[in-house]
């Protein structure tokens, strides 16, 4: 989807900016051209100070995605994900593991999450990063308590991993 986008914005730097904030933080776009974070309606204005350009550059973006019947239905229905717990885990009293791997492999948190299990650790969130909008994308997993250095060194040695960070 990325890519595609990429190719009919290339002309329109600012606009991709827009869209780029739009999909990480799941801003979709009502029938009618209000820009909307769930059931809330966020301003022009608002998104467009986030991504560093204009307003009108905002309006001209939700209109061109509203044009294109494929854009259309994706931002019509493109929802946020939910709060990230990552940043308040240790108030909560959880763990948090990021982990850096080759997204394209398969089964990387099938074999994290049976590591886990075996050190009877319940996983409350499990966030990946999309490979096509960060380039060095993370699997985020907040815990409900620390995992062993054992466990640690077992996803280490998962083949596709490349890091481990624990906090």
């Amino acid at each position: 989807m990325w890519k595609s986008i990429l190719e009919q914005l290339k002309e329109y730097p600012a606009r991709i900016k827009v869209v780029r904030l739009m999909i990480e933080h799941g801003i979709g776009i009502t029938e009618r051209g209000s820009l909307v974070v769930g059931p809330v309606e966020i301003a022009d204005l608002a998104l467009a100070k986030a991504a560093g350009v204009d307003r009108r550059v905002v309006r001209k973006t939700v209109e061109y995605l509203l044009s294109d019947e494929t854009l259309k239905k994706i931002f019509t229905g493109l929802r946020p994900a939910g709060a990230l717990l990552s940043p308040i885990a240790k108030i909560l009293g959880y763990s948090v593991l990021e982990i850096r791997a080759d997204p394209s492999a398969v089964g990387v948190l099938a074999k994290i999450a049976t590591i886990l299990s075996e050190e009877g650790i319940v996983i409350r969130q499990a966030s990946a990063e999309d490979p096509d909008l960060f380039p060095e994308p993370r699997l985020i997993l907040v815990l409900e308590k620390h995992p062993s250095g054992d466990a640690i060194r077992k996803i280490l040695n998962v083949p596709t991993v490349k890091s481990v960070t624990a906090y």
